[in-house]
């Protein structure tokens, strides 16, 4: 115990420094960031607007501080950052597009209008009115319970004993339902519909979820329903539509909205400065504010938006160690700290908070100066911090589920690598940031056995005898989910991909070049995986292509293939890779509505090169249903 009291004592102490340096930041006169505005342009990715600043400690160095595509600006913590330095690869294959041979931009034109015939499918029309149908009882109990073991483990939302009898009550009454409680009901079958089965078989019925969710949450009658189930029902709309990958990349936004609606009911202050509060009122109100905590700084880090949120700005404590049915009770006692339950991982999660609010801020705020020694600070106080949460789980009398013991480990170590990212690319060019090089692919690897935990090296399957089913839980998550969770799996397979590639670039001698075999297997399985993720319902093929490009680069200077060579064998690959996705895109849209494929018409076949390819949005989802404007947030995976 004395070693525990020390270690939290060096957390605060670590907390308390990264607060004062911060502050001393911007109160004290700080060198001036040198900075330039990189413009880049090709028919292939579109234009780019890359925001570079050096420090004069930097030895001139230029680290990317934000990026603008489409009207859309994006910070460190956006996925594209890591992307840029794949810029040679377009760069390549962009004079072979147009030339007579190439069958390169007609068959993204092909997979591009079969993804939008199936998105038009399962996208109902607008607006959806909340209905009754549902799937059979066996079926709802089975996404009820999917629901329950995985997203409401992490993410506390419903007092479960309450919702459990509101389940039952709602199955007894026939045609009498409540609309609330009906809305909350469809969104937590959305939720739990990503965790069902390996193929995400009920993906068009969780989509129709969320849409009807959607409409009623846009009612006019916003104003009278402010309340705690509404912001239950608010928080899981924003869950399910960030997994099931529907207008995704907005939730930055929607996570604004939302809140704003709790700080306007109170929910930044504590409970005990609110009068007349049961406890089970104050308990539900510091949950609910947890969440909402976690949902804006996830947000933040998917979107490469502002966190735009302080711990200066509310004194909610942190949910107490209660199991759901304590707090039925009128006066409950909460459990010691190191008595596992329901709130455990929860109360975990927000000891972390305040670091990696840190982070997200030193990533994508206006004003910070993202100086590598405040890196070095943050990377020391989440370690820290960590250390103190593993502790205090290996403490507990019952351990939590492996599916909850993951998840911490998979959210903590992609806050590590996104502080690490701005650095990664500048350690190329010499030694200063080789400490960040080693974090990032040491992360991004533990990241990607993270993702592919259920999966075979083959991806041939998503089960394997020895997996455990909160292995598969966690799998098809990250495998079968969209945005905060699926992002690391390519983002990982990127990196990798270009400490490779930098590895057969940097070698000057004359034998073979050592290659790490566990390396190597994360691009073949994340080639596999990305193919599977198109059969299991994406429709947009550029992760697949991307990473089949990525593939043929690194096989290309295996062989030593000469560099004159490499652009034919890159074109070769994107026609092969669009060719596999077509096979899988034309029996699923046959399958949605019998229609004929047929060729292109003469519209879409005379649009210019620019204008096509240059939608090259959703990379990570099947995102972005409802909106004219596909930003290219996703493009590269």
């Amino acid at each position: 115990m004395h070693e525990i009291e020390m270690l939290k004592s060096k957390v605060r102490q670590l907390e308390n420094e990264l607060a004062k340096s911060t502050k001393s930041h911007t109160e004290t006169s700080a060198p001036t960031p040198v900075s330039d505005i990189e413009t880049t342009h090709s028919h292939l990715a579109g234009t780019f607007h890359i925001h570079n600043t050096s420090l004069p400690s930097n030895e001139g160095q230029m680290v990317r501080r934000s990026f603008i595509h489409k009207r859309r600006l994006f910070g460190q913590s956006h996925w594209i950052s890591s992307m840029i330095l794949f810029r040679d690869i377009v760069e390549m294959i962009e004079p072979y597009l147009m030339t007579e041979g190439s069958n390169v931009v007609l068959g993204l034109q092909k997979c591009k209008r079969l993804g939008k015939r199936i998105k038009a499918q399962r996208t109902p029309q607008w607006p959806a009115p909340i209905t009754t149908d549902l799937p059979s009882k066996d079926i709802c109990d089975a996404l009820v319970d999917c629901y329950l073991r995985t997203s409401e483990r992490v993410y506390r939302v419903l007092h479960i004993p309450s919702f459990k009898r509101d389940y039952v009550t709602f199955w007894d009454s026939g045609t009498r339902y409540d609309p609330m409680f009906l809305v909350q009901l469809k969104l937590v079958l959305a939720i739990g519909c990503t965790t069902y089965d390996d193929e995400l078989s009920l993906r068009s019925l969780a989509v129709r979820f969320i849409y009807e969710a959607q409409t009623w949450l846009a009612e006019p009658e916003y104003k009278a329903r402010l309340g705690i189930q509404f912001l239950q029902a608010h928080i899981l709309f924003l869950l399910a539509r960030e997994l099931l990958g529907v207008d995704g990349g907005m939730n930055w936004i929607a996570a604004g909205t939302l809140i704003r609606t709790a700080i306007y009911m109170g929910l930044h202050r504590d409970p005990i400065q609110i009068p007349n509060l049961s406890e089970f009122a104050s308990e539900m109100r510091r949950r609910l504010w947890n969440t909402i905590l976690e949902v804006c700084l996830q947000s933040s880090m998917e979107s490469g938006g502002p966190a735009l949120i302080s711990v200066e700005e509310f004194d909610t404590e942190p949910p107490r160690n209660f199991d759901d049915h304590d707090i039925e009770a009128e006066e409950p006692i909460p459990h010691p700290e190191n008595q596992f339950t329901s709130s455990s991982i929860a109360i975990a999660f927000r000891k972390t908070f305040p670091i990696r609010l840190a982070i997200a801020k030193f990533l994508n705020d206006f004003g910070g100066q993202g100086s590598y020694e405040e890196a070095i600070r943050l990377d020391a106080t989440l370690r820290a911090s960590y250390k103190e949460m593993r502790r205090t789980i290996q403490g507990y009398f019952i351990q939590p589920s492996q599916f909850e013991v993951l998840m911490l480990d998979f959210v903590i170590r992609r806050y590590l690598l996104s502080i690490h990212i701005p650095f990664f690319g500048p350690s190329f060019l010499g030694t200063t940031y080789a400490f960040s090089r080693s974090v990032v692919i040491d992360t991004a690897l533990k990241l990607f056995n993270c993702s592919r935990i259920a999966l075979p090296s083959t991806a041939s399957s998503l089960l394997t005898q020895s997996t455990t089913p909160n292995q598969i839980d966690f799998g098809r998550l990250t495998m079968s989910g969209s945005g905060f969770f699926h992002t690391p799996f390519l983002h990982s397979s990127f990196i990798i991909a270009i400490e490779l590639k930098s590895q057969f670039l940097e070698e000057e001698g004359l034998g073979p070049v050592s290659i790490r075999p566990d390396l190597l297997s994360v691009i073949h399985d994340a080639k596999a995986l990305s193919l599977k993720y198109i059969k299991i319902g994406e429709t947009n093929i550029k992760g697949y292509l991307f990473m089949s490009l990525v593939s043929t680069q690194l096989d290309a200077l295996m062989q030593g293939v000469s560099k004159d060579e490499i652009p034919k064998l890159l074109i070769k690959a994107a026609e092969e890779a669009e060719d596999k996705c077509l096979s899988i895109l034309e029996p699923m849209a046959a399958k949605g509505q019998n229609e004929n494929i047929g060729e292109p018409s003469e519209a879409e076949s005379t649009t210019s090169l620019p204008d096509m390819i240059n939608d090259w949005d959703s990379m990570m989802s099947d995102g972005n249903f409802n909106f004219d404007m596909e930003p290219f947030e996703k493009v590269l995976f």
